[in-house]
């Protein structure tokens, strides 16, 4: 048994729970489901503008260097220390899944919330899962959990992702790219269309963006996409949960659209 810690002031994980704490599992979530440039910090400010009443969770980042990433250093006997890679932050999380099938879901599963502290909203926001193995576990896990799927196509995250400057961005080592005319994302580019292959190519040709950080931000989307499918997530979705599955393409509706959709849904 793990010794009851916190955090955050008003979420912690491990046994005994302090008295006006309970689990995740005992609570209303909403959940994003969605991979990285699909627009989830933009939707949570979008229902925190249309009136959700809700207390926002650590982000998806956030829980897996706390819990996830530390369980499995353990595992392995490594020293806790800070993974900032992307790609190599794939391979712990993916460890995660083997040792606890449904991963990022079994590690909120865990988490406990302090009811006095927060007020007891009406939701407890999460961002967000990813993934067929992820969705299916949170079903099951969390009964009272509605799901919001936020969707994108891999070329507009690959741009949103170049454009949002977050150090979070990052690989400890990508191919090296070719500066000018030459440059090609030749197989890396292969899981997207040739318009947008084309498109991303002439932005580093025409000097608008670096072909080292190109290669970067293409590499993040074709991996996670490889580790967790947005199509069979929402299969997954749509066929456990469907009466609590909202499924809204982010590039067809502004984000004040989005907002105004989760909010309606709420009510109904």
């Amino acid at each position: 048994m793990i010794a009851f810690r916190r955090l955050t002031p008003d979420l912690g994980w491990g046994e005994p729970l302090p008295e006006g704490w309970v689990r995740l599992t005992a609570v209303s979530l909403l959940i994003f489901v969605g991979l990285t440039g699909v627009g989830k910090s933009r939707t949570v400010q979008a229902v925190t503008e249309a009136g959700l009443d809700f207390e926002l969770l650590p982000n998806r980042r956030a829980i897996t260097d706390e819990l996830i990433i530390g369980t499995v250093q353990a595992a392995w006997g490594q020293p806790r220390r800070a993974i900032m890679d992307r790609v190599e932050r794939f391979a712990y999380t993916r460890h995660y899944r083997q040792l606890h099938p449904g991963g990022m879901a079994h590690a909120l599963s865990q988490l406990a919330v302090n009811l006095v502290g927060t007020g007891d909203p009406a939701w407890w926001l999460f961002d967000g899962l990813r993934g067929a193995d992820e969705v299916t576990a949170a079903v099951g896990l969390f009964p009272q959990a509605r799901f919001v799927v936020l969707q994108a196509r891999d070329e507009t995250r690959i741009e949103r992702l170049l454009g949002r400057g977050d150090s979070f961005d990052q690989l400890g080592s990508v191919p090296q790219g070719e500066a000018g005319e030459t440059f090609r994302l030749g197989e890396l580019g292969d899981f997207l269309p040739p318009t947008a292959v084309a498109h991303l190519e002439h932005l580093v040709q025409t000097g608008q963006i670096p072909p080292d950080e190109m290669l970067a931000k293409v590499k993040i989307v074709r991996t996670e996409r490889e580790n967790y499918d947005p199509d069979t997530a929402v299969f997954a979705l749509q066929t456990l949960a469907p009466d609590r599955t909202l499924v809204l393409n982010t590039e067809e509706l502004s984000p004040e659209e989005i907002g105004v959709k989760i909010v309606l849904s709420d009510e109904r």
